[in-house]
């Protein structure tokens, strides 16, 4: 038999699921929605059943898929299994156990890690960070998180290193407010929750936008990735004034970040990032270079794993355990 590993990304919007061999190659993928906030205790069955559907696709014995890894927002306790204060997943409690759930679906063993610290780790040896011995990876989704890896190795600080989503980039009284319950975070600006608060706002208050009936002709309770880029690609002027002003806000906290600790590249991942593109990047570039200090600005790419460098994070950690 020869051993293949599952891995999960547990979004806010959507479950992300790989199968990947020994060697590393992803075999099989599923992606299906998150339950809503209302059906939060779905989410085990749901990663469950993501599972199956990325074995089917893997077309392998299922038998041959021998350990899980689950990335996940918020605060991971790895040895204990459980994850909580997640603020992409607002109803969810301060302490979940669900290595144990989704091992008691499964009946293989179960390992859990921080989401975004899974993907970098995926970009160190798979991705666009095997081109950077140092990079910061920011990761674009339901909200914001990023990775800072120096040397080669993830930055992990007192064990909070890379709230990059909540570095302030407005400091206006009225600056947006953030999950976090602060004002002004990058998350605010440049996360689907923040954007969509503010689409909401502007089209209660009268803008024009197509943005939340491509939602509604889609069925979906949120603004997906996919929504805001076929908007932006459209035309649609509110959806083209968000997404520049995420840009600008991701440049202003970059730039900062860069003069910090100077470091090769920036990576740019996540749905959204992924979903939005080269222009998206090449927005967020020039947005960071008018704030670096130095004469040499690094240059920012995209990720090189689309949007699965946390399941493929996942799928190793998986394998580490094993």
């Amino acid at each position: 038999m020869s051993p293949a590993y599952a891995g999960v990304d547990l979004g806010g919007t959507s479950i992300a699921t790989v199968v990947v061999s020994a060697g590393g190659t992803i075999m099989g993928a599923d992606r299906r929605p998150t339950p809503r906030r209302s059906q939060l205790d779905e989410v085990p069955a749901t990663i469950a059943g993501s599972v199956h559907a990325a074995i089917v696709d893997a077309a392998c014995d299922p038998t041959d898929v021998v350990g899980i890894g689950i990335g996940c927002p918020g605060q991971v306790d790895r040895t204990a299994g459980t994850f909580g204060n997640a603020s992409t997943l607002p109803d969810w409690p301060d302490s979940f156990p669900l290595a144990a759930e989704v091992s008691s679906h499964l009946s293989r063993p179960v390992v859990l890690d921080n989401d975004v610290r899974l993907a970098v780790a995926a970009e160190i040896s798979s991705g666009s960070g095997r081109a950077f011995p140092s990079f910061l990876g920011v990761f674009l989704g339901t909200g914001v998180g990023a990775g800072l890896v120096l040397d080669g190795e993830l930055w992990l600080g007192r064990g909070n290193a890379g709230e990059f989503g909540h570095m302030v980039v407005d400091f206006e009284v009225d600056a947006r407010p953030c999950s976090c319950g602060r004002t002004g975070c990058v998350q605010a600006y440049a996360g689907r929750a923040g954007m969509e608060a503010a689409a909401r706002a502007a089209a209660d208050a009268g803008r024009t936008t197509a943005l939340f009936d491509l939602m509604e002709f889609g069925d979906r309770d949120r603004l997906t990735s996919s929504i805001w880029e076929r908007s932006v690609r459209g035309g649609d002027p509110l959806a083209q004034e968000l997404v520049a002003t995420a840009a600008r806000a991701l440049g202003a906290a970059l730039g900062s970040t860069v003069n910090l600790v100077d470091v090769d590249g920036v990576i740019l991942g996540g749905g959204l990032a992924v979903a939005l593109g080269e222009t998206f990047r090449e927005a967020v570039a020039s947005a960071m270079a008018e704030r670096v200090l130095a004469s040499s600005v690094p240059p920012v790419r995209l990720t090189a794993l689309g949007d699965l460098s946390g399941a493929v994070g996942a799928a190793m950690l998986a394998a580490q355990a094993d």
